[in-house]
């Protein structure tokens, strides 16, 4: 990595290795009728775009001579910010060739909606103005395409006045306040960021001996510890809708003006991610973990609060090439700018897609990063498995501190899958088959976890798109399930108020966990348990692909898909049992694991003699009273 450093000043990057984007023609199906929205329907408030005010962002690059180290003489392995970020979603965001698709697709649904997503992927391309009308051939390649870079995260500024933040905060906060651009931190997301004006840099150490940065100074900003630092980006409201209350429904607002409320959960939830931590245990008191799954092995006391805890691990090591000099130093606290999510292929697409001197990535470093995503992911569940007679139950438990899974709604899915084997290992049955060539999942015979967006019937008549299940995201204005598990802390009432409640299934108050029962065959005597994670559906790849008609992003996309192996599932937790011998349950004469009133209606077409049949129960060659009281002792 460090003889990369030169050669990444001033190249011109991001050139994908399947081709050129090619426009096409049109930007709308025959049937459909393009929302006309403008600018002013995403306008939100915050840092406002400043082509010709706000200092420019200093490019990644500026920061690869301090921190993309790699020496053997650092305390620790790699703890280099630059060579962890760089093989992260938030580095890479906008080389994501599946939100390239979908932003395309976005613009085509509603005009400009694109400038909404560019906001938090580009930010840089968004401040200084190079996203109007939501174009990605507007961005500046390579700067625009390095994502949510060290600068941005960097220059955020506390969007609550505390006498322990810079001081001059307060006169940045004062001029969005003059301006009438102050964003409420009561309503959070939707890229409400605000910057420093200047290239002064913040971060969370205050007892940084030297300022290696020249003109710019280093402030200390307990704002960075803090979650709510992530939830201009990891919390978005489609604010082209409004909810009301009357009918319970999301509407689109008159056109061509802000939303009326600038309320985040008045607007359509397409992502709940730093609301439900914020809804949480995480929130209030902070969960422990006695066995260290989240937080690193420099963390002082493995009670995770903030998502720094789980997404930004504390270690011992260096975050500066100078860290011999005893005014910087190494850290036993070294907060790793790793950033692990959900995403498990498409960090591998774009080192597919792009040469490796505009990304800064590396085979390593890729691998690295996607296993680090499989890690978290086995660390945010718990699985466990008994057997009840008859029944094999599993309960899948949410560790994480939001929703699981969550982000992202469309193409994310967790899924059980069951083989029982008898006693030669072969496979007697199987649930939840997926079958990996053809990426398909038999979700019929088992239990899935996961979000599906729809289009009302409203919304269908005025814009020519198919009523129910879509992937129209920024056309979609219902939940049709929403059964993903909740966090540690989860209420209804705190869920529902946020617009996150579940759809199509119940969690009580407090609960966390999700239980499923699956009925055994009577010769099964081993059943091996396993619970999946997918990033991306096949459904969603195949709409990203055909829908777009503006352009071959959608095509870029499906051939980078179907190389990184179709999104290939990923193990979160895997429990083999031995199944003990059992009886078959009394009365349940069609096999389907109930005794109900199908059943009774055997037993009495079976009334009176009847040696050997199924329906004589106590085996007495009549079916009568007895064989009707023991049924009806394990009806239900």
């Amino acid at each position: 990595m460090q003889q990369q450093t030169g050669v990444m000043r001033g190249v011109a990057r991001g050139v994908a290795a399947f081709g050129m984007v090619i426009p096409l023609s049109g930007v709308a199906t025959a049937d459909q009728v393009q929302v006309p929205t403008t600018a002013a329907d995403f306008y939100q408030p915050g840092t406002q775009p400043e082509p010709e005010g706000l200092q420019v962002f200093t490019e990644s690059w500026n920061c690869l001579s301090c921190h993309n180290f790699e020496d053997d003489d650092n305390p620790d392995e790699i703890t280099s910010p630059h060579i962890n970020w760089a093989g992260t979603m938030m580095a890479q965001s906008v080389r994501d060739p599946v939100w390239q698709a979908a932003v395309v697709i976005a613009n085509q649904d509603a005009a400009g909606a694109g400038e909404y997503c560019i906001r938090c992927h580009s930010p840089k391309g968004w401040v200084e103005g190079r996203s109007s009308g939501g174009d990605l051939d507007a961005l500046w390649a390579p700067d625009d395409y390095d994502g949510i870079t060290c600068s941005f995260c960097h220059r955020m500024v506390d969007p609550i006045a505390s006498m322990d933040n810079p001081a001059q905060d307060e006169d940045i906060l004062q001029s969005l306040l003059d301006a009438g651009t102050y964003p409420d931190p009561a309503f959070p997301g939707n890229g409400r960021f605000i910057l420093d004006p200047v290239d002064d840099r913040r971060g969370p150490l205050d007892d940084v001996g030297i300022n290696m940065h020249g003109a710019s100074q280093i402030w200390y900003s307990p704002h960075h510890m803090e979650a709510s630092i992530c939830g201009p980006c990891h919390d978005l409201g489609n604010p082209v809708f409004s909810y009301n209350e009357s009918t319970e429904k999301f509407e689109l607002n008159s056109l061509d003006a802000a939303h009326p409320t600038q309320n985040t959960y008045h607007m359509f939830p397409e992502q709940r991610t730093y609301s439900e931590w914020l809804n949480s245990e995480f929130a209030a008191d902070g969960v422990a973990f006695p066995d260290g799954r989240f937080g690193g092995d420099g963390h002082p006391d493995g009670v995770m609060k903030s998502c720094q805890d789980c997404h930004m691990p504390k270690t011992h090591g260096a975050n500066c090439s100078f860290w011999y000099l005893p005014e910087i130093g190494a850290r036993d606290d070294l907060d790793v700018h790793s950033f692990a999510g959900g995403n498990t292929w498409v960090i591998g697409a774009v080192h597919d897609l792009y040469d490796p001197q505009y990304t800064a990535l590396t085979d390593d470093i890729v691998d690295r990063s996607m296993q680090r995503t499989a890690d978290m992911l086995a660390a945010a569940s718990d699985m466990d498995v008994v057997q009840n007679g008859g029944q094999l139950e599993i309960r899948v438990t949410n560790w994480s501190g939001h929703k699981l899974p969550t982000g992202m709604p469309e193409g994310r899915r967790m899924w059980l899958n069951v083989q029982y084997l008898d006693g030669d290992g072969a496979a007697i049955e199987e649930l939840g088959a997926y079958n990996w060539l053809t990426a398909t999942l038999d979700e019929a015979s088992t239990q899935v976890w996961e979000a599906k967006l729809g289009v009302s019937e409203e919304v269908a008549d005025l814009t020519g798109v198919e009523a129910g299940e879509s992937y129209h995201l920024v056309l979609c204005d219902e939940y049709l399930i929403d059964n993903r598990i909740p966090p540690v802390g989860f209420t209804n009432a705190a869920f529902e108020a946020i617009h996150a409640a579940p759809v199509g299934a119940y969690y009580a108050d407090g609960q966390h966990w999700s239980d499923t029962v699956f009925e055994i065959p009577a010769d099964a005597e081993t059943a091996v348990t396993t619970l999946y994670f997918q990033t991306t559906t096949r459904d969603l790849m195949e709409f990203l692909r055909d829908a777009n008609v503006t352009d071959n992003r959608g095509q870029i996309a499906w051939d980078a898909y179907v190389a990184r192996g179709m999104s290939p599932p990923v193990v979160m937790d895997a429990v083999s049992i031995d199944i003990d011998p059992f009886e078959d349950t009394p009365g349940d004469l069609d096999g389907d694991g109930v005794v109900g009133v199908d059943d009774l209606l055997i037993l009495l077409s079976h009334w009176g003699s009847c040696g050997g049949c199924p329906a004589d129960l106590n085996g007495d060659g009549e079916v009568g009273v007895d064989d009707l009281l023991l049924m009806l002792a394990y009806f239900g």
